[in-house]
């Protein structure tokens, strides 16, 4: 595995995610009724996705401040956004909810910035040069 010195873009794609997940899971925490009410998303769900955020920020954070990454590590966010964008869109296809069309507009918006996030840590990387 080949480590890499982190370019401006790079650093840049993981601390946009990293401030984006952050404030939309804090919302997501601590207004989940408000969330509710206006996507109608269900409560479990929305917690959830809150919680998960939290390890998320964290590890992708950290990442985002180092000089120096495993190319997998990154390899590893870029596929986890794209997860991400996939299963968003698959729960609007599985019929086991019924979102608000403000709810729809939410998860692909959603879904929509996690491959921003995504295609601009790939650029990052292939503009992230071999570390010594």
């Amino acid at each position: 595995m080949s480590t890499v010195r982190v370019s401006p873009l790079l650093r840049f794609g993981l601390l946009i995610d990293t401030a984006i997940s952050a404030v939309v899971g804090a919302l997501m925490l601590a207004a989940t009724g408000v969330f509710h009410s206006i996507t109608a998303l269900p409560e479990p769900l929305l917690r959830y996705v809150g919680l998960v955020f939290v390890p998320y920020v964290l590890v992708v954070g950290w990442l985002g401040l180092r000089e120096t990454l495993a190319r997998g590590a990154v390899w590893t966010v870029i596929a986890c956004n794209l997860g991400w964008a996939i299963a968003s869109m698959l729960l609007l296809t599985g019929g086991s909810i019924a979102p608000s069309t403000y709810g729809v507009a939410f998860v692909i918006a959603q879904a929509v910035a996690v491959v921003v996030f995504a295609e601009l840590q790939f650029m990052g990387l292939q503009r992230s040069t071999v570390a010594a």
